[in-house]
């Protein structure tokens, strides 16, 4: 697990991933929904990371959303959201 990873706890509904940016409405929102949903993830702020942890977060959500576009969220290493869509996540995650 990464060292810049933020734990929230919740309600286990597999591995969940956010990679955000500190200062993107759409990621706070995703955040927010992830939270009033009570369920378990990671987030990472990718903005305030430095150098060569910034390129390498980066390198892993070009792995899924190559446009590197936020807010990105990874389900079990399966499944990504891009953008805030909460019937999805909610679907996703139910």
């Amino acid at each position: 697990m990464d060292s810049n990873m933020h734990h929230v706890e919740g309600e286990n509904k597999g591995h969940v991933v956010l990679y955000a940016l500190s200062t993107c409405a759409w990621c706070k929102k995703t955040k927010n929904l992830l939270n009033d949903m009570g369920v378990e993830y990671y987030y990472i702020d990718t903005d305030l990371l430095k150098g060569e942890e910034q390129k390498k977060v980066i390198k892993e959500i070009e792995k899924w959303n190559p446009r590197c576009s936020f807010p990105t969220m990874v389900i079990n290493n399966d499944t990504c959201i891009v953008g805030y869509d909460e019937s999805k996540i909610k679907k996703v995650l139910k």
